[in-house]
């Protein structure tokens, strides 16, 4: 319970403060990278909160210095194409993208990404989001369950489905190969086996600081969760654990 001199931002206020203009997928959130291989033919595509940062990493190791990457956090690289790099972030989807390549080069490039439970991504983004309160454990549940009711957090890029990022026009998965988070190293084994180049030890980065991700969740929260990622939950075969 708040006391009259107790200054902490309740929920209502703290989900303000982060779809305001000084938050809003401001740089510091939106560190993913796009990157098209022209050197081994393939597209990764980055989704937020999935391990991106490790296989970036993986990846630029074998980049060669014709090839192509947008992103903002090991200075700025953005793609030659002007559309794109004015937004200042490397989280591109599928559908932003394929104006810009040629058929031959879409429908011969491996086209790959990786996604993750929306139940365990959605924890995972709201602690990340609220990094800097050291108190946020204690109100978690209440900001999840109401953040999903203001629309602009909704259309925040880090809370996007992952379907939107991944699907074509039509609203199909384009990708040739989708990887999971939780069995990552054996998807990014595939992944470098597909395009040709050693597979790696992913090095474990930026994991959350929270309890498993099951106990966030009741009746209530689930249900608010898996209506806004019902597209994902069908799409990649996904559901709370019990």
């Amino acid at each position: 319970m708040r006391t009259r001199n107790d200054t902490r931002p309740g929920t209502h206020e703290a989900i303000q403060s982060l779809t305001g203009p000084a938050h809003y997928d401001s740089v510091r959130d939106l560190t993913y990278s796009l990157i098209i291989s022209h050197t081994h033919r393939f597209i990764f595509f980055a989704v937020p909160k999935t391990a991106t940062h490790a296989v970036r990493g993986a990846l630029r190791e074998h980049l060669g210095p014709d090839d192509w990457e947008q992103q903002f956090l090991l200075g700025e690289q953005s793609l030659p194409i002007p559309e794109l790099a004015k937004l200042g972030h490397g989280h591109i989807s599928a559908r932003q993208i394929r104006p810009h390549l040629s058929d031959e080069d879409w429908d011969s490039y491996f086209k790959f990404g990786f996604v993750r439970n929306p139940f365990d991504r959605f924890v995972s983004t709201c602690f990340f989001l609220n990094r800097d309160d050291p108190n946020f454990a204690a109100r978690a549940m209440g900001f999840m369950k109401s953040a999903l009711t203001v629309p602009r957090f909704r259309q925040r890029i880090l809370v996007t489905p992952q379907n939107l990022q991944l699907s074509d026009s039509s609203g199909c998965i384009a990708l040739d190969y989708v990887g999971r988070y939780e069995n990552l190293q054996s998807s990014y084994d595939e992944v470098c086996s597909r395009v040709g180049i050693p597979s790696e030890k992913l090095p474990v980065k930026n994991t959350s600081k929270h309890a498993a991700f099951t106990d966030y969740y009741d009746e209530e929260l689930h249900a608010i969760v898996a209506n806004f990622y019902a597209d994902d939950l069908r799409a990649f075969d996904y559901d709370l654990p019990k």
